[in-house]
């Protein structure tokens, strides 16, 4: 009898050994989190149509673009309204981004000095356009926080960058869902003060998967000051040229 009780007594012990090694190995990592959130937008390629608002507290302006991307690295922007934006685009390659202006006929490769700056008057930078996978090259990611949120369990993750990193933050704080949607992402200066944060407004499903369909970019310094960018289509893993990223197709509005 005691022989039969101790037998189920160890295999009651194996059982939850088994689940709570079954637990560490589906619990993802900060890295993992990220990455797939990355992706999730973006696939091994993709085709997206996107119209953004710029709200200042004297006017808003909308515009509508194009995107196409290829992994983590290239992307093309091409502006297709209002009329006197049609044909403007931005080309980033690897870590390189290039502008081009149809009425000028110019194309420039911007320097570093000018990555702060504001991409089309809106209150992202081109830095943000650039980041691809710094967060994963420069920072140590850590989850702070994960708590159910329905169906759902919605991770924090701090991102604070390593020592001597080429990045312009002190701190960044990103709140994502465990089917690697993005719901917030905030912005902190060198002495940890939020400057700005995107916020996820709506989400849907493109191409069978859920993505932000709406995120607004806001400032701390003024609440009317904010950008709001929308999907209206999105596709995933497409077939694209192999000069799609090039200096070429950047110049050409076809």
């Amino acid at each position: 009898m005691i022989s039969r009780v101790w037998s189920l007594f160890t295999l009651c012990l194996l059982l939850m050994n088994i689940d709570v090694v079954q637990a560490e190995e589906t619990t993802p990592t900060a890295e993992e989190l990220v990455g797939k959130v990355l992706d999730q937008t973006r696939g091994l390629t993709s085709y997206s149509e996107l119209t953004m608002t710029v709200n200042r507290l004297e006017w808003t302006r909308s515009s509508s673009f194009t995107v196409w991307t290829r992994g983590r690295e290239d992307a093309l922007i091409r502006f297709t309204a209002p009329p006197r934006d049609v044909g403007n685009a931005t080309l980033k390659k690897g870590d390189q981004m290039w502008t081009f202006s149809p009425k000028i006929k110019r194309t420039v490769r911007l320097p570093r000095s000018m990555m702060s700056q504001g991409w089309a008057g809106s209150d992202f930078s081109y830095n943000d356009l650039a980041r691809s996978d710094t967060l994963l090259q420069h920072y140590e990611l850590a989850i702070v926080e994960d708590q159910l949120d329905g169906d759902h369990t919605i991770y924090t993750i701090e991102a604070v960058p390593l020592e001597n990193a080429p990045v312009v933050w002190g701190k960044e704080v990103l709140k994502l869902r465990d089917d690697y949607v993005l719901l917030e992402h905030s912005f902190y200066d060198q002495d940890r003060k939020l400057v700005k944060w995107i916020e996820t407004q709506e989400i849907t499903t493109f191409d069978g998967r859920p993505i932000p369909k709406k995120l607004r970019m806001k400032n701390t310094d003024d609440e009317e000051k904010w950008t709001e960018v929308e999907y209206t289509h999105a596709e995933f893993d497409v077939e694209l040229d192999d000069n799609k990223f090039t200096l070429f197709s950047l110049r050409d509005s076809n």
